[in-house]
């Protein structure tokens, strides 16, 4: 989850309205838990929805007094303290409340909270679109941009300013003042559209009941969670439920459906609203001067221009097509084999998974459940964090009954030669009316203040199976790389040491925000690091070196047809908001069924609406592209590991001083081009895929 420089946050987050009270300045600061001096604690236990409301309220209105305070500089008097470093100020102050309020609006059990925290983001989405469009900012920003001091700024400070001036210049100040409102206009509807669309795909409900016959090949540990009192099974479309269906139940036909209904999420709500995002996007790129709304995202991105994604896209699917295309002839075989039918000729999307587990125990001999069994949950929370310890050089401290939203949440400290220097918290378990995927929170960012530094914090938010009266929570190795992933995220977050709060963390280019997570991903398939915590759950026996050589043999089994299906994801995207018409005569889902036949090997499934539960066509509009796009650089980056160990603390601590404290202070190519010592090329992604 990538927090955004900031006027570029102001002009992306999407939201919906709602309407406030009010309280004054002093009882808010007083009672609030929202309301906190820097580096507090968050009382979460008290929080209330009013509390939620004022916060909200508050927070703005201490912002518009110190704009007012910007504003007021006379012509000349103006320095890079009283006029960016206050921005700066001004946005770390409102990230503080929105940040956790995001969080909470996703993952707080109380209907009532939870629905004003939704409705809040929506009044912060409406104040960013304002702030973004103030003549005023603009111009006490610009002609700070004309003194001769800031022609003499030190690299973050200048970075800071040259990108602010563009940003402002993207949002449409070179528009005369009825174009500029009618792009507010239009940016107040798109993050009503967002959030709408959002909500829509985290509030959708659905499930499939099945009997005992079509749930055989599901494990016991499945069957007495999903079980009903009626001796029948309900799946739902959370991962948990569906993700071990589709790869273990032995109908064919119960996976057809389960596939159906899950690639229909949000269809009856979804489809129109897409539509019409995309219809409202395209205004806002006309308006601004651009061809496309990709042209418009990529600009200040990494890639630059469409053009550079669709080279991207299009070299890779050239470059993968053969490795793909074997993995097909050999998911075939194994069908072919299962049905005794020499005959068969294609693999469906609802198969795929499961013919490829079938592969992997048949061919290579890995059984998901045997291996399983070494990652409780607990232990792979030890060893993930005594490998970031060691190779960043932190200690992470559990606080006990800490104030929390649920009580599953564990709230941790970061500490370096016992400074504590950051905190986080762990969300790890499904409930209902939670975000149901894994992702990394920011909730307050880093940032320089004074002589001190502000503890950055943030939440890791996952959805593993919890455990049983009768198992442990025992997490599928792909759950464990999941994990790895999104803490990759969080010490990128955690480790900043920007001094500005809108250079801080993970508060990067779109399209490198994935990089320190996918590079993290790798410590999940390392011996010397699984050594640290693969323990039978029962024994207490050492993952086996003869089951993990069979894991990494079956390492790189459709990786081809993955790295087609994430191509797919990625061109869909930017043929929506660079090739796509839409109010021509081919609606969103022509588009999905024309890419998914023409790039993958599995055929449209009839009747579905994908992209309607495609919550990254909001959030990274144009910039789905990203994961591969930053893979590419991961890959390359974590082959300086492999030639000094993945446990070389030199190695580790390089980057952490080149990468993760230094967050976008500078440019990320550079960041790049100095932690690998050359420019970067693709042959270590390709030779991760085996290729």
């Amino acid at each position: 989850m990538q927090k955004l420089s900031l006027l570029n946050y102001f002009m992306t987050i999407l939201f919906i309205t709602a309407g406030f009270g009010s309280c004054t300045k002093n009882e808010n600061k007083m009672k609030n838990p929202l309301l906190i001096e820097k580096n507090k604690i968050i009382d979460f236990e008290s929080l209330t929805s009013q509390n939620v409301v004022d916060a909200t309220t508050q927070s703005m209105s201490d912002a518009r007094e110190k704009l007012n305070q910007i504003y007021t500089i006379k012509t000349g008097r103006r320095t890079f303290e009283n006029t960016m470093r206050a921005l700066d100020d001004i946005y770390n102050d409102l990230m503080k409340v929105n940040e956790v309020i995001s969080l909470l609006a996703y993952v707080h059990p109380n209907d009532e909270i939870r629905d004003q925290c939704l409705a809040s983001t929506a009044e912060f989405g409406k104040f960013f679109n304002e702030i973004s469009l103030s003549e005023e900012l603009y111009r006490a920003v610009k002609s700070y941009s004309e003194s001769k001091e800031a022609s003499e700024l030190p690299g973050a400070n200048k970075k800071y300013l040259k990108e602010t001036v563009e940003e402002f210049e993207r949002n449409g100040f070179a528009l005369p003042k009825e174009k500029r409102d009618e792009l507010k206009d239009l940016q107040d509807k798109l993050s009503d559209l967002g959030i709408q669309f959002d909500s829509n795909i985290s509030s959708y409900k659905d499930s499939l009941i099945v009997n005992e016959e079509q749930i055989k090949g599901l494990p016991d540990d499945y069957k007495n969670t999903h079980r009903l009192d009626d001796g029948n099974y309900k799946i739902g479309m959370e991962y948990p439920s569906y993700i071990p269906f589709m790869k273990y139940s032995e109908s064919n036909e119960a996976r057809k459906e389960l596939a159906k209904k899950f690639k229909n999420t949000a269809a009856d709500k979804n489809l129109i609203i897409l539509k019409q995002i995309l219809i409202e996007r395209e205004k806002v790129a006309k308006l601004l001067g651009y061809k496309t709304y990709a042209e418009y995202k990529t600009e200040n991105r990494m890639a630059k221009s469409p053009q550079n994604v669709w080279d991207f896209e299009n070299r890779l699917k050239e470059k993968v097509r053969e490795k793909a295309e074997r993995d097909y002839e050999e998911l075939l075989q194994v069908k072919r084999k299962y049905l005794n039918d020499q005959s068969v000729k294609s693999i469906d999307s609802w198969e795929a998974s499961f013919y490829n587990n079938l592969l992997l125990e048949e061919k290579y001999e890995v059984d998901d459940q045997k291996i399983k069994e070494y990652f409780e949950v607990g232990n792979v929370i030890d060893g993930l964090f005594k490998i970031a310890q060691h190779l960043y050089g932190v200690k992470f401290e559990e606080i006990k009954n800490p104030s929390v939203w649920n009580n599953d949440v564990k709230f941790y400290e970061v500490k370096e030669d016992n400074k504590l220097i950051a905190r986080f918290y762990l969300d790890l378990y499904p409930r209902e009316n939670k975000y149901n995927h894994a992702a990394c929170f920011g909730m307050i960012p880093g940032k320089k203040i004074g002589d001190e530094y502000q503890l950055p914090t943030a939440s890791l938010v996952c959805n593993f199976a919890k455990a049983t009266a009768d198992m442990p929570a025992l997490m599928p190795h792909n759950d464990v790389e999941t994990f790895f992933h999104e803490f990759g995220h969080l010490m990128h977050d955690l480790l900043t040491k920007a001094e500005l709060a809108s250079q801080a963390g993970t508060n990067v280019a779109r399209d490198f925000v994935e990089m320190p997570s996918q590079i993290f991903e790798n410590w999940a398939w390392d011996y010397e690091a699984l050594s640290l915590f693969a323990k039978h759950y029962k024994t207490g026996e050492l993952l086996p070196k003869e089951m993990h050589k069979k894991m990494l043999a079956a390492k790189n089994v459709g990786s081809g047809l993955f790295v087609l299906q994430q191509i797919f994801y990625g061109t869909l995207d930017m043929t929506y908001h660079d090739k796509f018409d839409p109010n021509g005569l081919k609606s969103t889902t022509d588009i999905v069924k024309e890419l998914q036949n023409e790039i993958t090997l599995h055929k449209f499934q009839e009747d579905t609406h994908f992209e309607a539960g495609f919550g990254h066509l909001n959030g990274y509009a144009a910039g789905y592209y990203s994961y591969l796009w930053a893979l590419v650089f991961a890959d390359d980056m974590f082959s300086v590991f492999e030639k000094n160990g993945l446990m070389n603390k030199e190695v580790g601590m390089k980057m952490r001083k080149i990468v993760l404290e230094r967050g976008s202070s500078i440019d990320e190519m550079e960041i790049v081009k100095e932690f690998l010592g050359r420019e970067p090329n693709e042959e270590a992604f390709l030779k991760s895929i085996g290729l």
